[in-house]
């Protein structure tokens, strides 16, 4: 007796206990990941044997659609797991299509699953959104999109920066897997503040606020996903989705025979505190371990080397380095801090597009305002307040902030104004500052917010400012 027909009658002879009622089928829905439109008829007495060309043995999972819609009942927590033809579609992919995929997400889960377990319940949100960053980087760190969002959570830099993700030429913490996370928990709090609804919270977690507030007036002020799904961003109609296919098929692994065997791990490690420049090779070299170790544990490291700081870097180091680290660490370190040091500053200013040394800016776009005029203005290319700012096309709009990165003025000289208001005069007397040129609409509580640490009392202090009156075009302090 074949296999194939042992199963058969063996899910035949079982009775799953089905939920009662059922979310309307959405019919017509372009599936994005699929290579054609696969509707689902439910028939409880049928169903249909896939066979992978790569595995002849494969049996796949009982795919009926009341199993599938009964199975996600079973799991729904806080956010809801409706199932029609869409979401149907996308466990179809997971279980069936790219098997290899979801291979690769249970062999990397229990590396970063604990990190977003601890901060999810840290910050009172529902433990499934666990499984959001499959979606968005399949657990890469070092995920880059083509509209260049980053790290495990795809964060974008205006939205890092935002959530107080640094991104420089020597370090990106959109790849650091615990401040992204972090970050991320933040992000995922404040959508579900402003929509009060987890999928709408999802939806804009993947097109942004403004996206969905757009879809839902459109809609006629429907208040669910799965009513402003026609008027959401062709990505966005997949995302949720894809969301609720990935919960599913990573809590029933087993029943679409998913073999949980290797996972990835993490080796024992522990940090290390530093404010130098640090050279990760010459440190590996040092302690007797592999710089790929360190890489592994570092992803947010650019470029093998942290620079100075005025606040300590945490880097992770494997335990097996601590011992040689004990016993010689005024030497180690001494000689890590000199290595390749020289040649990466060179390189680092050499490079048009890095804001390694370079004041940040934020201009808000004017008038008659194009890419061209404003590069000139401020003596950077085009190119780079593109990337900047995640542009994908020269395309701006009046109101629009533009982030710059700008190099520090010579002491006694003034940053150009950045709207038609009087320029400010005086010299600016720390030539190694920080600076912030005023735009319309600025406040100085809206500025301490762009930056980490920053306080309205905080700029008072450093710009001598009696009251809270600040005019556009007038350069602030931010920092020493």
């Amino acid at each position: 007796m074949s296999r194939v027909f042992i199963f058969f009658l063996l899910t035949i002879a079982l009775t799953p206990c089905f939920a009662q009622g059922s979310e309307p089928v959405i019919d017509s829905l372009e599936i994005a990941m699929a290579e054609e439109e696969m509707v689902f008829k439910e028939d409880t007495t049928s169903f249909a044997f896939y066979t992978l060309l790569s595995d002849i043995e494969f049996i796949p999972g009982d795919d009926r659609p009341a199993i599938i819609r009964d199975r996600l009942s079973c799991i729904e927590k806080s956010i809801p797991l409706h199932y029609n033809d869409r979401i149907h579609s996308f466990i179809n992919y997971f279980t069936v299509r790219d098997r290899e995929y979801t291979r690769m997400v249970i062999r990397r889960k229990n590396i970063y699953f604990p990190v977003f377990e601890k901060h999810l319940q840290r910050y009172g949100l529902p433990d499934e959104l666990k499984y959001l960053s499959i979606i968005e980087s399949g657990l890469n760190p070092k995920a880059i999109s083509r509209a260049r969002a980053v790290g495990l959570w795809q964060f974008m830099y205006a939205t890092g920066r935002h959530y107080n993700l640094r991104a420089d030429w020597y370090i990106d913490e959109r790849m650091d897997p615990e401040k992204s996370t972090e970050a991320a928990c933040r992000y995922l709090r404040d959508l579900y503040g402003m929509f009060n609804d987890w999928e709408l919270a999802l939806a804009a977690y993947n097109a942004g606020p403004g996206n969905v507030k757009k879809a839902i007036r459109r809609s006629g002020y429907k208040k669910s996903f799965w009513e402003i799904y026609p008027f959401l961003p062709r990505e966005t109609r997949s995302y949720v989705p894809q969301f609720v296919a990935m919960i599913y098929t990573m809590n029933y692994l087993e029943e679409h025979n998913f073999i949980q065997g290797e996972h990835e791990v993490l080796m024992p490690h522990d940090t290390l505190h530093v404010d130098k420049y640090l050279h990760l090779e010459t440190f590996a070299k040092l302690t007797e371990v592999c710089l790929e170790d360190l890489q592994k544990l570092n992803p947010s490291i650019l470029r093998n080397a942290v620079p100075d700081a005025t606040k300590p870097h945490i880097i992770k180091i494997p335990l097996v380095a601590k011992k040689l680290l004990d016993e010689n660490r005024l030497a180690i370190l001494d000689s890590a801090s000199k290595v390749g040091r020289r040649e990466l500053e060179v390189l680092a200013r050499n490079t048009e597009e890095t804001t390694y040394g370079k004041d940040r800016i934020v201009y808000r776009v004017k008038s008659g305002d194009v890419l061209g005029s404003i590069a000139m203005r401020y003596k950077v290319r085009v190119e780079d307040i593109k990337k900047w700012n995640n542009l994908n096309s020269n395309i701006i709009k009046i109101g629009q902030p533009l982030t710059i990165w700008i190099k520090p003025p010579a002491e006694g000289t003034v940053i150009a104004s950045a709207t038609s208001a009087p320029k400010v005069t005086q010299p600016i007397p720390v030539p190694d500052s920080k600076r912030y040129v005023v735009q319309a609409g600025d406040t100085l509580w809206g500025i301490s917010k762009q930056f980490e640490g920053l306080t309205i009392e905080k700029i008072k202090e450093l710009n001598n400012l009696s009251d809270s009156k600040i005019q556009p075009g007038q350069t602030l302090i931010i920092s020493r």
